[in-house]
């Protein structure tokens, strides 16, 4: 991976704090190396300049070669192309290898790529070398299949997603304290550096002996800075030396020069007025590099001061123990200071005049930066303003109201405040001490820092911090700040609001079927038209994944029906995605407060304890909060325990009823089979009903582990009838949405015909009408692959949905099974009558065998006997029974002492 590199690009600091956060972590090798001894791959990562941050993880040998077999050229291509993308997050390649493949996939945040894989794949079923003309690659024991390869590139693309997703987040929240943290220093510091400049201009009309105020500022300095040395130095008439005027040392440093004796100039101090700074002596040259260790200086900073407009003398601050950085703060209060001492000795050279004394001080202050204001402490009469202070606040000043305005930011314990400026939309910071001002006066000394600009950055971060990068809308911790805040508001003003909690309907099928990008396109939209409705533009919030939030507040809960309608209208239209109308419907919970509540997470809480309700009953739908749903959300819960349990433990305690199917076309009704029906006998809470726990298994995402097992099952126990007895019987097996919806289904139901030794003709798959004809053509496509494996295909709930009679031609169908709610008045019911007829003749006609579901009395089974009809399903002839009961009544010449399942 040497040889890969992207051209150098600029990234933001967070993203390249990201990038070294992982490299310091040493996590990606071990999560490489465990992919690769997992799936038989070959992986490394490589930073956002493309430098390998991990060695290509998988066999040593076989990684060495492959090393030689990658094309360099169409790498850097590729990785150069889905950095750069801003729609493309991994990319899969051929190579020159015809059974090598090779992808790049990348994860951003804060829109920069900070994290990318390079994945290669030697294709267990993809060379014949007499029909390619690329050579493979042989004799790699570490090999995959293609079908296989791409499944782990979306499975690793996924998990970066979320990785770096949640990187962003902990990023965001050590920003934030360390922001907190910065600020208190900051304000400290300039706390402190104010105070010890105001000790410096207090010395302005000090009478005491020059050389004992030199010293005193030398000592403020150097204490303040915590320096090793300072001192004050002037040049001889021969030029070439220097007199030492003043010198303070920190505790046991020592200057190195003698103080009363003439000194060789050293190289440090200059011909010209520009300040020296030297924070390490790596750019000096040998004799001056010598020349500082003499002394044992690191770092030094020596200010010119000027008196009558000449250079007459230099300020000399040096750090003995280590180099040192010098921050910009630190030479502003130097120069300040030399500054101040520049006019005592103006003074002094002027006679001690007032007015001299006073024209050196408001130069220094119209210099020193931020706006300065001195007003008398007894009479609040103004005495000074610098240029700054009469720029940015000459309308206050010429009306008067500059103390009024100033003295609502005076906290007098901390000497500093914050103050804000509507017409020019600046902030500012204050600080204000007591000192003697120049003629005696005790005066307040008001200085103000303009940090518009710090503000400005402050609040872009809070503003990230509370805002959902996908959608815009305000995340859950801003949900949950301004829920408090209404439900406070609701209490004190006797009103009432509304919380509703919304989680959009198999939104996975979306993600998984178009793929991540249009699922984002699908938020942002609905995000969009949610902010689009009177009442709630600036109270929806996006609480994760799929599910929002959205607070009707009191002064708009007269308006709760017309919003909740117009919700639901949003869903009623189709959504164009990738070329086409796709539906996606939402399930709603609704809860008052503060009659429901006034615990913003118990709120939350129980509206999704109502939208479960609305997804228990069947989904697309509005469920308001009441005592009743919840005193039943303590057994979800339970339910919610138990089948996590379940599900972890090899999902043991769900259990397979058989209702057998009977064919009627002979002489005599006869057993073909049976429709297995899983049953949840819970260890802790008893048996529980299908059109209980389903719903909650779909919900928490769980119906496929447990779904699959059920397939499983009940393949082995058909497989042990055929090969006992009965060859013909078959097994009906329901699929639920999300498990037809997997990605890897076809190899799912491969591999149970192969584990269990099942006949494929023998298993029947039951697909729901409504699933197969809201996606008609993804259908066919995932029907056909199931057909092709020999499987028999029936179209279950047939009348419900929204079948037309060429959608039915469309599939690939082996039986129709009409829905037992057409057969419930059969015999009073001239529609159903007609309707089952004219089923039966379409079955007929196109092919394909008719099951009717739920006969339960004779007369019904008359009525249909009568038709074109030969399966029938139901109560007349037997409920779902347990595996024991339904063998020992229609398998009863099964092996006495042998029943169980039998592996191929």
């Amino acid at each position: 991976m040497s040889t890969v590199e992207f051209d150098k690009r600029k990234y933001s600091t967070d993203s390249e704090y990201m990038i070294q956060n992982f490299k310091e972590k040493k996590n990606l090798e071990k999560w490489q190396k465990l992919l690769c001894q997992s799936v038989n791959v070959f992986a490394c990562f490589v930073d956002c300049d493309g430098t390998p941050l991990t060695a290509l993880s998988g066999n040593p040998d076989e990684a060495a070669r492959l090393m030689k077999a990658i094309d360099q050229e169409q790498l850097q291509n590729m990785l150069t192309r889905v950095c750069e993308s801003t729609l493309e997050d991994q990319a899969i390649e051929e190579t020159g290898y015809s059974n090598l493949r090779m992808a790049v996939i990348t994860a951003r945040a804060f829109g920069r790529p900070v994290l990318n894989w390079v994945i290669f794949g030697v294709l267990s079923d993809d060379f014949e070398e007499e029909e390619n003309d690329r050579p493979g690659l042989l004799g790699f024991e570490s090999m995959i299949t293609a079908r296989a390869f791409n499944r782990v590139i979306d499975a690793v693309s996924e998990f970066s997603r979320d990785l770096v997703s949640s990187a962003a987040h902990t990023l965001n929240a050590e920003a934030e304290s360390r922001r907190s943290q910065y600020s208190a220093k900051a304000l400290e510091a300039n706390l402190k550096r104010t105070e010890a400049l105001a000790e410096i201009i207090q010395l302005l009309e000090n009478d005491d002996a020059i050389e004992k105020l030199m010293l005193r500022i030398l000592r403020t300095v150097g204490s303040f800075l915590d320096l090793s040395t300072a001192a004050l130095c002037r040049r001889t008439k021969q030029r070439d030396e220097i007199d030492i005027l003043s010198h303070w040392c920190n505790q046991k440093e020592v200057w190195g020069l003698e103080a009363d004796a003439a000194q060789k100039k050293p190289f440090f101090i200059k011909d010209d007025d520009k300040a020296f700074i030297l924070s390490d002596s790596s750019g000096l040259k040998k004799e001056e590099r010598e020349e500082l260790e003499t002394f044992g200086i690191h770092a030094l900073v020596v200010i010119p001061i000027m008196i009558l407009g000449k250079v007459d003398m230099y300020g000399v601050f040096t750090e003995k123990r280590e180099d040192r950085i010098w921050q910009k703060e630190e030479i502003k209060f130097l120069a300040d200071a030399m500054k101040i001492l520049q006019s005592i000795l103006t003074r002094r050279i002027q006679k001690n005049s007032l007015a001299g004394s006073y024209a050196c001080l408001e130069t220094i202050l119209d210099n020193v930066g931020g706006a300065v204001y001195v007003r008398d402490f007894e009479t609040g009469n103004s005495l000074f303003t610098n240029r700054n202070m009469r720029g940015i606040f000459g309308e206050e000043l010429k009306n008067g109201n500059i103390n009024k305005l100033l003295e609502k930011t005076i906290v007098a314990e901390k000497g500093i405040g914050e103050l804000f400026l509507e017409d020019p939309g600046k902030w500012f910071e204050v600080y204000y001490t007591k000192m003697c001002w120049v003629d005696g006066r005790n005066v307040m000394l008001v200085a103000l820092y303009d940090e518009t600009e710090k503000k400005v950055y402050q609040k872009k971060l809070e503003q990230q911090a509370h805002t959902d990068f996908l959608t815009g809308l305000s995340n859950r911790m801003c949900c949950e700040r301004d829920l408090a805040r209404y439900v406070d508001e609701a209490g004190k003003k006797k009103k009432k609001g509304a919380l509703l909690y919304l989680d959009l309907d198999d939104f996975k099928h979306i993600n998984d079927g178009l793929g991540h990008q249009y699922g984002d396109v699908l938020l942002k939209a609905i995000a969009h038209n949610f902010q689009r409705i009177k009442g709630i533009e600036n109270t929806c919030y996006r609480m994760g994944g799929d599910e929002f939030v959205i607070i009707v507040a009191p002064e708009h809960y007269q308006e709760l029906n017309r919003i909740i309608q117009e919700i639901k209208d949003i869903f009623m239209k189709p959504w164009f995605l990738k070329d086409s109308d796709y539906y996606c419907t939402m399930s709603m919970g609704v809860v008052e407060f503060p009659d429901n509540g006034e615990v913003v997470h118990e709120l939350i809480k129980k509206a999704d304890i109502a939208m479960y309700e609305s997804k228990k009953a069947g989904k697309n739908r509005v469920s308001n909060y009441t005592l009743e749903i919840g005193s039943l959300s303590g057994r979800r819960l339970d339910m919610e325990k138990n089948m996590r349990e379940a599900t972890a433990k090899g999902n043991q305690e769900f259990e397979i009823f058989f209702q057998p199917i009977m064919d009627i076309r002979g002489e005599k009704p006869k057993c073909t089979g049976a429709e297995a029906l899983i049953r949840w006998n819970s260890t802790e809470l008893g048996f529980i009903s299908p059109a209980e726990f389903i719903p909650l298994a779909e919900y928490l995402g769980l119906i496929n582990p447990i779904g699959n097992h059920i397939l499983r099952e009940a393949c082995k126990i058909c497989s042990y009838w055929n090969q006992n007895g009965y060859p013909d019987y078959k097994v009906n097996v329901n699929l639920s949405v999300i498990q037809l919806l997997q990605s890897d289904i076809v190899e799912i139901v491969e591999s149970a015909i192969h584990d269990s030794g099942i006949s494929p003709c023998n298993l029947t798959l039951e697909v729901t009408e409504s699933l197969a004809i809201n996606d008609i053509d993804r259908m066919k496509g995932i029907l056909g692959r199931i057909k092709e494996l020999g499987v028999r295909i029936a179209l279950d709930d047939f009348g419900t949905g929204y079948s037309s009679l060429n959608h039915i031609r469309e599939l690939p169908l082996d039986v129709i099974k009409v829905d037992q709610s057409f057969i419930r008045n059969l015999e009073m019911d001239v529609y159903a009558k007609s309707f089952v007829r004219m089923i039966a003749e379409l079955a007929q006609v196109i092919g394909v065998n008719l099951c009717v579901e739920g006969v339960e009395t004779e007369g019904q089974f008359y009525i249909v006997s009568k038709m074109n009809v030969g399966l029938i399903q139901g109560y007349y002839f037997d409920k779902p029974l347990k595996r024991e009961d339904f063998e020992k009544k229609y398998a009863p010449d099964l092996p006495k002492n042998q029943k169980g399942t039998k592996k191929k």
